[in-house]
């Protein structure tokens, strides 16, 4: 009996540690749809540190952040709970279809202008190799990105639901930022 409840105990610990590790620190993610063309493809899997959502901490300029598009509504940690792949399981939750996979174009405080079919920051072109083809948007309006905030884009430009719809996204919305594979090109 003393066996067993040691078992018990360690798959016990081996959850708990699991999921910490899945809320804090790293969890998988799988890219849905083509919006992150030529860089992600679509149905496929990525890590995402998400000590940058753990310790509120900005992400750089051209990291790919997975992002809650949900952003007219308050994240709580219970939030990251349930988005937990273990905790959608047992608790038989679809899949979450708001998370967004996105290259992040702005920090607080660049002005973005999307003109000549290019996206411009504080008044410079960006050099964008990563980009799938020139991007039809244009737009006379003139983005400041707020304190707190970020700007995403996904690198198909003419086929990505991003910040150009949904707003600026607030950091707490940024829930973490994607692992380079070391082998791979990314």
């Amino acid at each position: 009996m003393k066996e067993f409840f040691g078992w018990v105990r360690s798959i016990c610990f081996a959850i708990v540690l699991a999921l910490a590790l899945g809320i804090f620190v790293f969890q998988p993610y799988k890219v849905d749809g083509h919006s992150m063309d030529p860089t992600l493809q679509d149905e496929q899997r990525v890590f995402v540190s998400k000590l940058s959502h753990t310790f509120s901490y900005l992400p750089d300029y051209g990291d790919i952040v997975v992002v809650d598009s949900r952003v007219k509504r308050n994240r709580t940690l219970m939030d990251d709970i349930t988005g937990h792949p273990l905790v959608s399981m047992l608790l038989d939750k679809p899949e979450d279809k708001s998370m967004y996979i996105k290259r992040v174009i702005g920090k607080p405080g660049d002005v973005l202008e999307f003109k000549d079919h290019k996206v411009y920051r504080n008044g410079t072109p960006l050099d964008e190799p990563y980009i799938k083809e020139e991007m039809d948007y244009m737009s006379d309006q003139v983005v400041t990105v707020p304190e707190n905030n970020v700007f995403v884009m996904g690198d198909n430009r003419n086929d990505s639901t991003d910040s150009r719809e949904l707003g600026t996204i607030p950091m707490n919305h940024i829930i973490g930022t994607m692992i380079k594979n070391p082998f791979s090109s990314q």
